[in-house]
């Protein structure tokens, strides 16, 4: 038997998506922003899967209970044409959603945000680097 399910459009896929990302960065669940926007938590679970489309005003409401731009749920949407978002990441950077979208990443990025001494700040991110440095392989071994 075939199946004649209509599949979601990617944009609205890649929309919910990030809907998702930035309520779980929150730490904010489904409930809370149906709440927030008076609709239920199965109508928010329909948007981040792509299922259900989000309309301009809804989409405006969301954008200000999660506190960013509306030009954020479409940051590196499916079929946009590099170049035309100026300074935009190059492609290939969804590394940097996909950590955040991570148990670690989430953890992470809440602890960090918290630290409000900018100078502990700028060391942890050397420090993080450095860690970093001594993982990678040594290229002088490869090469040996």
């Amino acid at each position: 038997m075939i199946e004649n399910k209509k599949k979601p459009n990617p944009v609205d896929t890649h929309v919910g998506s990030r809907v998702r990302l930035r309520r779980t960065m929150l730490g904010m669940s489904q409930e809370k922003l149906g709440e927030s926007l008076g609709i239920t938590f199965q109508q928010i679970q329909k948007y981040e899967k792509g299922s259900n489309r989000i309309g301009a005003s809804r989409l405006q409401r969301i954008s200000e209970v999660l506190n960013v731009p509306v030009a954020f749920f479409f940051e590196d949407v499916p079929g946009s044409s590099p170049g035309k978002n100026g300074l935009q990441e190059p492609a290939g950077a969804d590394y940097v959603v996909d950590f955040l979208s991570s148990s670690e990443g989430l953890q992470l990025n809440r602890a960090f945000v918290k630290i409000t001494d900018p100078k502990v700040r700028r060391r942890i991110i050397e420090l993080v680097r450095t860690l970093g440095d001594a993982c990678e392989p040594d290229d002088k071994l490869r090469s040996a």
